[in-house]
């Protein structure tokens, strides 16, 4: 069976691409290019713009370290068009409207389970395969998208829009192990090149930016008023609506006001077309709660679910599983009803669904409600 994985120049994918050998599979490595700083115009917030080396011909030279230490052939791929048409012009059009967007959810189901699985069969391979800590379990015919075995590392809230097809085609060899687990398999191997690189952070596939500098490249900054949303008093002044997000507290700079410096003040609302950042005293504070939400942009990796369903939803990576009943309005709305109030249930970010450890898929969410009344 031929398996092109995804190797990113780091860890887990490297050990990924070892396990899959280790298994018998007959295993091509192919890195992915998706963002060229210089053409994107990603010049302010760029810590490495002045660099000999862009980070990602650095990750290409750490993977083919990788891919010739594991004596295996690697291939290239640049999908930058793609990764602008499909994923970051969405990610500018959803704070131009005053949403919080995840970036990494549709870069899997545009980039890495979209063209890279149409070049993997047009090449003859049988699968792909990525780093990802998740699981794949064949049952009565589907592939379910399941749980991995390091619940910390889990990253099935990202995967949550790829479809019942792309999960067929795809293999996740982390799933049964942990990162430290994966450290241990590289020093083992003396992957130099990656066994202690500290994972990837900040946007997939652009990595590290000072934020606020970074989608000044394509967002105008506006100042505007900070607003106490109960009493209306302004508080002081923001930089750009679009760089805040729901329940957010550092970054405000109104720490200490009017008293309430123990408590701390917290973002509970924006108004994207008057350029007001609405906030409330105290982690506690009434306007963070939420006790429902509906959902666009559906995704159902196998069953669609059914009306007045109990199951379990992720609002953020990491959080905990929160209980949550459904209530379908139509082909592509969802209400979901919580089983108690939720803090900093954020618009534009995903609600990601699960029975047990199946992740069913999900969608964005689109608006909050508190008692019926819309808080977002």
């Amino acid at each position: 069976m031929r398996v092109l994985i995804g190797l990113s120049g780091g860890v887990d994918s490297a050990v990924a691409a070892y396990l899959l050998m280790k298994e018998g599979y007959e295993v091509t490595a192919c890195f992915m290019r998706n963002w060229d700083a210089l053409a994107n115009g990603d010049y302010l917030g760029n810590p490495t713009i002045n660099n000999n080396q862009c980070p990602q011909e650095k990750d290409y030279d750490d993977a083919c370290k990788v891919a010739e230490k594991l004596g295996i052939k690697i291939l290239r791929a640049d999908y930058i068009k793609e990764y602008w048409d499909n994923v970051f012009s969405y990610l500018i059009k959803e704070y131009e409207n005053g949403r919080t967007p995840n970036p990494d959810i549709f870069c899997n189901k545009y980039i890495k389970f979209g063209p890279f699985i149409d070049f993997a069969k047009k090449n003859g391979f049988d699968a792909i395969a990525m780093g990802h800590y998740a699981k794949r379990i064949d049952k009565d015919g589907k592939a379910y998208l399941c749980k991995s075995y390091d619940q910390n590392k889990d990253q099935t809230y990202f995967l949550s829009q790829i479809s019942q097809e792309q999960v067929s085609f795809c293999l996740f060899p982390l799933g049964n192990i942990d990162k430290t687990e994966v450290r241990r398999i590289a020093h083992e191997l003396d992957l130099e090149s990656v066994m202690d690189k500290k994972d990837s952070t900040g946007i997939c596939f652009i990595g590290e930016r000072n934020f606020r500098q970074f989608l000044q490249n394509y967002i105008p900054a506006k100042d505007g008023d900070i607003v106490d949303i109960e009493t209306g008093r302004v508080l002081g002044r923001h930089v750009g609506s679009m760089y805040y997000t729901i329940g957010q507290r550092r970054g405000l700079g109104i720490g200490g006001i009017h008293g309430e410096e123990a408590k701390g003040w917290f973002i509970v609302k924006k108004d994207v077309k008057k350029n007001i950042l609405y906030v409330a005293s105290g982690d506690e504070n009434e306007y963070l709660l939420s006790d429902s939400c509906t959902v666009t942009n559906l995704n159902w990796i196998t069953d669609k679910p059914k009306e007045g369903q109990h199951f379990y939803a992720k609002f953020r990576y990491r959080q905990k599983d929160n209980g949550v009943t459904i209530h379908l309005l139509n082909d592509d709305k969802i209400e979901l009803i919580f089983d108690e109030p939720y803090k900093a249930v954020t618009p534009g970010q995903a609600a990601v669904l699960y029975d047990g450890e199946i992740c069913l898929g999900g969608g964005l969410i689109e608006h909050t409600y508190m008692n019926n009344n819309q808080t977002d």
